[in-house]
């Protein structure tokens, strides 16, 4: 084939037989790559995030029980939380316990473990409604992953605890404060929670979230 080329083209391509035959394999092996990636389009996978209530409506549409059709967020969100897994105890839980959650990363685990110190321990799952930046929608994902209990916060002896000690505690003010230790001066003792209550030391909704903080023995 060669003694047909005109003596330039010879020139230009002067390979010898063996370069020849690599650079017409590797010419037929690009042509057959492109040919298969036409015949079989690449997949490509999505990087996009989807928002919490799509996935909510995705599944609202796609997994019906027993004939039943979710159309309560609330609803659905209880029903994907409920994996059968043990529940994360709040009062027990580190951080990287917490990062295991949806929608929980370092900065949110860290304000979670922060406020139970400054609390004394999460009374109900709902305190966490209480922590700064965390989202409702991030609350539903996590509300049924999650337990806390009562009998594990650490109260505080209503009668006998400094004015630093009352202060520190997140549901009451410095004003909630002076008034428990001038009822204390004046009476001796607080006998319930009643008694702050009835004398106007605290309001109802102060008084329901700070009760299971507060030892009046």
């Amino acid at each position: 084939m060669e003694r047909f080329l005109p003596g330039a083209l010879k020139e230009w391509f002067g390979y010898t037989r063996r370069e020849r035959r690599s650079t017409f394999l590797l010419f037929i092996i690009i042509i057959a790559t492109g040919a298969v990636r036409f015949i079989i389009p690449e997949r490509r996978m999505s990087s996009e995030i989807v928002p919490v209530a799509e996935y909510v409506a995705d599944y609202a549409s796609a997994v019906p029980e027993s004939g039943k059709r979710y159309t309560s967020e609330k609803e659905i969100y209880m029903i994907i939380n409920q994996s059968g897994a043990d529940l994360l105890d709040l009062n027990l839980c580190d951080s990287a316990d917490l990062e295991a959650l949806p929608g929980i990363g370092p900065v949110l685990s860290a304000r979670i473990i922060k406020y139970r110190n400054l609390l004394g321990g999460y009374a109900s799952v709902e305190q966490l409604r209480e922590v700064y930046g965390l989202k409702e929608e991030t609350y539903n994902l996590i509300m049924k992953r999650v337990k806390a209990s009562s009998s594990d916060v650490k109260q505080i002896a209503v009668n006998t605890a400094t004015y630093r000690q009352l202060l520190r505690f997140p549901y009451i003010d410095r004003d909630d404060v002076s008034a428990i230790l001038g009822y204390r001066e004046q009476e001796g003792r607080i006998i319930n929670m009643k008694v702050l209550i009835e004398n106007n030391i605290l309001d109802e909704e102060k008084a329901g979230k700070a009760e299971p903080y507060l030892d009046f023995r």
